[in-house]
């Protein structure tokens, strides 16, 4: 399976981009949808299918089942613009179809606004009836939506703005049971399939679901049905790199399951440049031949993230390392080819001309500059858990933002001990880039990225300095010189560079005392996490409601589902 939803980012507005989720607000105009703009959309996403169709792809996922869903306590205004989006959606239904792919609508549980507010309020029984038969009409009127794809571990960002917005209402395993339960009957009784997300963010006493054995085994056990499908991400994290294969993949040997798998790097350029994952997932691969019952793949060429990045996987000629990466990632998981292989087929009959092995040089290079520079490996390579939360392996840089601060100079010098090493290894991979540049502008590929990324690298490895070496003020003339260099000279820069050198006044003492007790190396639970962390913090939570958003960092209240919902 693969997602659909870049179509309908043509045209997007904004600069800062929220791929998440389909940007429904975007699409209308005056209270109906935009006729005009699914005329492109339709066009880009008949070109998208017949791709996706012809490298292997069977399924294609597409958002969701707010919008094609009616109700009769909405108001007039949005019955007729979702009687708009079932007419445009069902053209779409029709392109997939005709392309030989099945689709699959995703939803959060649950999706709300003031009608269904005043509806259901938080009665799990009404609010699972409604999902129930929002579901059973779906399936009703558009034989072509073949299942349904639940998340309940996330809901919509803060920035998210629409006819419909969804809030984690789940708590507890049991609870969730029962929405797995009821939305399953629905799909059983329509010969459909529910497939089930495992992805959670740490809130309430769910958030652990996805690393968690026991409370997988309390929302899942039992439920073993032809009907249902687990999909879990590829780590105990989000899609980075230096994880190891969700341990759920070999425990659960009852349920039928599916691997969610990124190829448009959210956390590595987002397809600005070369991030290449191929080896990556060979090994994921090798790793599940001896797992049971696992079924298929989801492979995200576009879903994820905030980026300023406009690259827009196979609609438009501007995503080719997204592209290799999906054409890549479609021949090891499904024709069970090695890297290799998948490439230079790929360079058969997408890349007439250009030297496969010339390729995989560069592809590889890819992958080391990003796991040695964007990466800092000594601490990636440690698992630390936070609450319910296994920390990323890459915690300096979030999507398009990176931290240059004492506070995360002091959480890396606490997990760096060869930090001469590191210095080191930084400047080497610059010296890949370069290679990179000349490798590309021999075969006649893009090399604007590639200059892009040898100059918010370099950042990078200077801030290495500062990192791991004694404070030196020449350090941060030098970063912010380059800083300013990169915001002079490119006409599009996808990065905010966050530069707090100056001391904390905690004391890097105090910080490290801290972060030894509020982190751990192992999934269990300490008695601190239990008795303070996981209490203690959750009002810590509710407090933040209180302080002003500016002095909040810009992540923590524009991107994402916010601060808080991480110490629920």
């Amino acid at each position: 399976m693969i997602d659909g939803i870049g179509p309908f980012f043509l045209g997007h507005p904004k600069r800062t981009i929220n791929w998440s989720k389909i940007p429904f607000s975007f699409l209308e105009r005056d209270g109906r949808v935009q006729r005009d703009a699914f005329r492109e959309i339709r066009e880009a996403f008949k070109r998208f299918a017949g791709t996706a169709a012809s490298l292997g792809f069977n399924a294609v996922s597409l958002d969701d089942l707010a919008h094609v869903t009616d109700h009769f306590a909405y108001p007039a205004p949005l019955r007729a613009r979702i009687a708009d989006y079932r007419q445009e959606f069902s053209v779409l239904f029709e392109i997939a179809r005709a392309a030989g792919l099945q689709v699959y609508l995703t939803t959060d549980i649950s999706f709300f606004n003031r009608e269904l507010d005043l509806l259901l309020g938080r009665d799990d029984g009404k609010i699972i009836r409604f999902l129930g038969d929002a579901v059973d009409a779906v399936f009703r009127d558009f034989p072509a939506v073949q299942g349904i794809i639940a998340r309940f571990g996330e809901s919509d960002g803060v920035d998210v703005r629409g006819d419909f917005l969804s809030r984690q209402i789940l708590q507890t395993p049991r609870q969730a049971r029962r929405y797995v339960e009821a939305l399953l009957a629905v799909c059983d009784a329509r010969n459909r399939t529910l497939i089930m997300r495992t992805w959670s963010l740490g809130a309430y006493r769910i958030g652990d679901l996805m690393w968690n054995r026991k409370t997988y085994e309390a929302v899942f056990t039992g439920l073993e049905h032809p009907r249902l499908i687990l999909s879990l991400k590829y780590g105990e994290t989000d899609f980075f790199r230096y994880v190891l294969l969700n341990s759920h993949f070999r425990e659960d040997t009852r349920h039928r399951k599916m691997i969610e798998l990124q190829a448009r790097r959210e956390y590595e350029g987002g397809g600005e440049y070369p991030s290449f994952i191929g080896w990556d997932y060979e090994r994921y691969e090798r790793e599940l031949s001896s797992c049971k019952n696992v079924v298929g793949a989801w492979v995200w060429c576009q879903t994820g993230g905030w980026t300023t990045s406009r690259r827009i996987t196979f609609v438009k000629d501007s995503s080719l390392w997204n592209e290799i990466n999906v054409a890549a990632t479609i021949g090891v998981f499904k024709d069970h080819l090695d890297v290799s292989s998948a490439v230079r087929r790929y360079c058969a009959t997408r890349l007439p001309g250009v030297d496969a092995e010339s390729l995989l040089e560069l592809l590889r290079l890819s992958s080391e500059v990003v796991m040695e520079l964007l990466y800092v490996d000594d601490y990636a390579r440690c698992a630390v858990y936070f609450r319910r939360l296994r920390l990323p392996p890459l915690l300096h840089v979030l999507w398009d933002t990176m931290f240059i601060t004492d506070t995360m100079r002091v959480f890396l010098r606490y997990f760096v001990k060869d930090r001469e090493r590191t210095i080191r290894q930084g400047y080497t991979a610059l010296g890949k880039i370069r290679r990179m540049i000349t490798l590309a502008a021999e075969m006649g590929l893009p090399v604007e990225g590639l200059k892009s990324q040898y100059a918010v690298y370099e950042i990078l490895a200077v801030a290495r300095e500062y990192y791991f070496r004694p404070v030196d003020s020449s350090v941060e003339r030098q970063l912010r010189a380059l800083i300013r260099q990169i915001h002079l000279s490119q006409d599009e820069n996808h990065y905010v560079f966050v530069v707090r050198v100056q001391r904390s006044r905690l004391g890097a003492g105090l910080i490290r005392f801290v972060l030894a007790y509020i982190t751990r190396r192992k999934r269990a639970y300490r008695l601190a996490d239990r008795l303070v962390l996981l209490r203690l913090l959750a009002w810590l939570g509710w407090g933040l409601k209180f302080v002003p958003a500016h002095r909040l960092p810009r992540v923590a209240v524009s991107q994402g589902m916010g601060l808080r919902h991480f110490l629920k």
